[in-house]
């Protein structure tokens, strides 16, 4: 296996452009992490700019990827050594990545396994079905679901070496950084590296004119939603969580963190609501029921849809078809439909 030592003295055959120097006795290269034949790093853009770099990112991860022992080489641009933007509560955001895109709706959770993602999956769908021009970002860098989910695979083009050519899926521009790295490589990045990737997947990505961006959000109040919140400007949030104490505590956290940020909570969803037995209609909580309706109400913010624990609609988003695809004549696809009609006649969508 690739030493990081032997990773650092390959890097350093690499040239600059216009210079005689090369990333590593520059400085430039950041965040190196080799684990099971898994090579991950930054590179620094300088004051060349990403579109120069660009060909030394490339450079880089053939050079590696030639060590004996290394199975992927993941290498990314970014600028974060110069200071990031950044706005304090209240204030507008400081830049904005997706000037082309008219309303972004990210979908979070407090606690990781409470069905977010699946909730975008299908909320994307369902607002291309409604005739909205839609795109889903999969922001969640260390674990990335959109192309299983959406049932998408190959990696986006970029032809001019500046900008990338997103995915498409079910009619939904799509973008992941599963799309970029081999999908049993471990993302072990550093936090900005992770921050680097998202604005790169927000800025840097040809994702053309569209009417509405679903984001699924990464579990947690970390380094993601604050780039999300700090530089573009987010419609609103939609908290999912499942009814049980532990996840609620957690979601709670993440309402009031996306409060502080002054971003606006379009409302909350409670999944895994109810269990109904397929042989006999037999109707049990297997996670309680109706936490999530009681934190919404003393928040004081919409209680959007209560979703049973389902066997379509996980079978269906681990397909690659989420049930508004493979059964959109469902009950359980309704709620979907139900919740993309609120958001889009309260004018958030």
């Amino acid at each position: 296996m690739a030493t990081e030592r032997e990773v650092t003295d390959a890097l350093a055959s690499v040239r600059l452009p216009g210079a005689a120097g090369d990333p590593v006795s520059a400085g430039l290269v950041s965040g190196l992490a080799v684990k099971d034949g898994h090579v991950q790093f930054a590179i620094e853009t300088g004051e060349a700019g990403a579109e120069r770099m660009e060909p030394v990112r490339r450079a880089a991860e053939q050079v590696v990827g030639t060590l004996p022992g290394v199975l992927s080489v993941t290498a990314v641009l970014t600028a974060h050594k110069a200071s990031a933007p950044q706005r304090e509560a209240g204030r507008a955001p400081a830049r904005d990545l997706l000037p082309q895109v008219g309303a972004i709706v990210a979908v979070a959770s407090g606690k990781g396994g409470v069905g977010k993602s699946t909730t975008a999956a299908n909320l994307a769908i369902s607002f291309r079905a409604m005739g909205l021009r839609t795109a889903m970002l999969d922001a969640d860098i260390y674990g990335p679901s959109l192309p299983t989910m959406m049932g998408a695979s190959g990696r986006p083009s970029s032809p001019d070496g500046k900008t990338i050519i997103p995915m498409e899926a079910h009619g939904v521009t799509c973008m992941s950084i599963g799309f970029m790295v081999a999908p049993d490589a471990p993302t072990i990045w550093r936090g900005p590296m992770v921050m680097g990737a998202l604005e790169q997947m927000m800025g840097d990505v040809q994702w053309g004119p569209q009417d509405v961006l679903v984001v699924d959000m990464p579990p947690g109040t970390g380094d993601v939603q604050m780039t999300l919140t700090q530089t573009a400007e987010v419609t609103g949030v939609i908290i999912v969580s499942t009814p049980q104490d532990v996840a609620l505590l957690d979601a709670r956290k993440g309402v009031d963190m996306f409060s502080k940020m002054s971003t606006p909570i379009l409302g909350m969803i409670e999944n895994m609501s109810i269990h109904v037995c397929s042989k006999c209609g037999h109707e049990e909580h297997m996670f309680g029921h109706g936490g999530v309706r009681a934190v919404a109400e003393k928040l004081g913010l919409p209680l959007l849809a209560e979703i049973p624990l389902d066997l379509d609609i996980r079978s269906a988003a681990d397909g690659g078809a989420p049930i508004v695809v493979s059964k959109p004549a469902s009950p359980r696809a309704g709620i979907f439909r139900d919740v993309a009609r609120t958001l889009i006649a309260d004018g958030n969508a």
